[in-house]
């Protein structure tokens, strides 16, 4: 192993699509990780399916590079020959939903990288990450990247930076941050802000200059601070995190203390691994100031300090910012249930097990199972997040209820009720900010600056309540012609901001059950949108479209046209149905009102009334107005 002595660790934090994951597939290439000729995957540490699609980082990850870089002699004279330097490197998600996974990391490492775009400069997400890694003392190098983008404003975006770490209260060693302009696509950085060319090399320099080796004792007693988890069919659970003192010898005996001090469990470190580029390499001793994984454990978890034996005092953690939002998931309960589910995953138990299993491995979700053992609450950080749970768990053939997220209220000092808050930075075209003032306005939304961002754009930000934020984005698209972007991040605990609008329109649900046809989608248009086509099952209950008027209708999607003897005129030869409207999983989930839920399935996502015979939404009306 590597000696602390030529050991780096660092964390790149950036916003959603500043360039981060590319950057890192450069660092790789350049390091010699990857062979020159070597097939290789566009933004390879991006490897989970979602994170392809969505094209962000969900998942902190660990890998490391090796750098062969010149070292020079004390007194300025010539080069004296090559020092290997390992660096560790995390790849942390810029979306502030997954902020549990970034906690964690930053606690690992000894250095950041800040990524900002020469264009948007600082974001939302990237000050929220920002402010735990200065709040944590670590000392940032900025990166400037996409510095060749034709509307770059890089020297303005230097000062906005500078702006953000004192409004933080960064101290003056912090301030006094390298700068370096880069593009991560083109695999160049330079200090020199005119460059269009080169390599990484001055990146590396100054990650080996600026960011010191890890603090540690390599003398002390074995700790080591679980910072992430996931389990392996073959060796179970997998606890990755850095070790603070002593060293790690393979089948040494270990015992893991919870944050009191309290003995969970006692073990043996049956298998170590450290980060290869990535790969996880099993090694046979591990020293002070590395990042590796270990197993031989089955109940150790996040924020446990894994020591040695003679060891009772744990490792300070961490805390994690509170969830603010909860969704409720339920059996799924429609008459289609079960068709789709692959191993029988419909029943409350499975479900159980595996929400159980989600918190155990992402501190940011809060699990609670409700009387009736039928559904369970989940909280987390945002709708993003708790959607990305839903997929996964969609993907892996389970089936679901999944009703309307609700913001989790508080209390102040004085009893008084508060909810959470999010500061909302909105860009959008000059000709759309109107429209976006008034509809967050409506939202209880306060405006708190305004101002031009260049190119006939304006950006905008509000402090609003999350609960009024609920469902908004995809009318937010609307409005502004898909051309605006809007950035969220929590902002505090504030007071009730009273009743809120919600959505205008009523929903057209089928009063049977059956297979949609043509003739009568072609009359139901008339009423509203629809969000089903001919020929697909519908069941009583099951929301087909949307109601023009405020008001629910039922209606009888599967009327079929009388036959008779007569002919009839050239008038209805063929129905010429609009295409339906069908909505993405966190569009439904934002869609549905208190009374109705979203029905997952591996194949399927369709909107439903809560209780889908209408005797019974009568009767659960009247005992709410009541």
């Amino acid at each position: 192993m590597s000696s602390t002595g030529s050991l780096r660790n660092i964390a790149i934090i950036a916003h959603v699509d500043h360039g981060k994951t590319t950057l890192v597939d450069q660092l790789f290439r350049q390091s010699g990780t990857f062979r020159d000729n070597q097939r290789v995957e566009e933004r390879a540490m991006d490897s989970n399916d979602l994170e392809k699609e969505r094209g962000i980082t969900i998942l902190a990850k660990c890998t490391s590079v090796e750098w062969h870089g010149k070292v020079e002699t004390a007194s300025g004279g010539p080069d004296t020959g090559l020092e290997t330097t390992r660096i560790n490197i995390v790849d942390t998600p810029g979306h502030a939903d997954f902020g549990g996974e970034v906690e964690r990391i930053l606690s690992m490492v000894d250095g950041v990288i800040l990524l900002v775009d020469a264009a948007e400069g600082a974001m939302p997400q990237t000050k929220f990450v920002t402010g735990k890694a200065l709040a944590l003392g670590l000392k940032p190098i900025v990166v400037v990247n996409k510095i060749d983008r034709p509307d770059g404003r890089p020297a303005e975006v230097l000062d906005e930076v500078f702006d953000m770490f004192v409004a933080m209260g960064a101290s003056d060693e912090q301030l006094d941050f390298p700068v370096l302009y880069a593009s991560g696509r083109n695999g160049y950085a330079s200090e020199d802000i005119e460059a269009r060319e080169g390599t990484l090399a001055p990146l590396f320099k100054t990650i080996i200059s600026h960011v010191p080796q890890p603090d540690v004792d390599p003398d002390a007693e074995f700790r080591f601070l679980v910072t992430l988890l996931d389990r392996d069919n073959f060796v179970g659970r997998i606890l990755t995190g850095r070790i603070d003192s002593g060293r790690l010898d393979l089948n040494m005996p270990i015992h893991a203390l919870d944050m009191d001090g309290k003995v969970i469990e006692v073990g043996r470190a049956t298998k170590i691994m450290a980060f290869r580029g990535l790969e996880r390499v099993p090694v046979d001793q591990a020293q002070a100031g590395d990042i590796v994984s270990l197993a031989g454990l089955t109940n150790a978890t996040v924020a446990n300090t894994i020591c040695d034996p003679s060891v009772t005092e744990p490792i300070a953690a961490q805390p994690i910012d509170p969830p603010t939002l909860s969704m409720r998931f339920a059996v799924n309960d429609s008459p289609f249930a079960g068709r789709e589910s692959r191993d029988n995953k419909v029943t409350s138990r499975v479900i159980r097990d595996r929400l159980f299993r989600e918190a155990e491995s992402n501190v940011a979700i809060r699990v609670t199972e409700s009387a009736d053992k039928d559904s369970f609450e989940v909280a987390g950080r945002g709708e993003l997040q708790l959607g990305v749970v839903i997929e996964t768990m969609r993907r892996e053939g389970f089936e679901l209820g999944i009703s309307r997220p609700r913001v989790l209220f508080a209390e102040d000092e004085n009893g008084k009720r508060t909810e959470p808050y999010e500061t909302v930075v909105i860009d959008v075209d000059d000709d759309y900010s109107g429209t976006v003032v008034e509809k967050m306005q409506r939202r209880k939304a306060e405006l708190t600056d305004m101002r031009p961002s260049g190119g006939g754009k304006t950006r905008i930000t509000f402090s609003a309540p999350s609960r009024g934020l609920i469902g908004y984005h995809g009318e937010f698209l609307s409005d502004t012609r898909g051309t605006g972007t809007m950035n969220r991040l929590f902002e505090k605990y504030g007071p009730y901001k009273g009743t809120i609008e919600g959505r205008q329109n009523g929903v057209l649900i089928a009063n049977g059950t059956g297979e949609a046809v043509g003739y009568a989608l072609g009359f139901l248009e008339e009423r509203g949108i629809l969000m089903v086509s001919p020929g697909e099952a519908v069941y009583e209950g099951m929301i087909i479209g949307e109601n023009a008027k405020p008001d629910d209708l039922e209606v009888n999607p599967m009327k079929s046209k009388q036959l008779t003897n007569f002919r009839s005129t050239g008038k209805d030869d063929a129905i010429r149905l609009t295409p339906p409207k069908r909505l993405t999983l966190e569009q439904a989930i934002a869609y549905i009102d208190d009374d109705e839920m979203v029905e997952v399935t591996p194949k399927h996502i369709r909107l439903r009334k809560r209780f889908l015979d209408a005797n019974d939404r009568k009767k659960f009306k009247r005992s709410v107005a009541a």
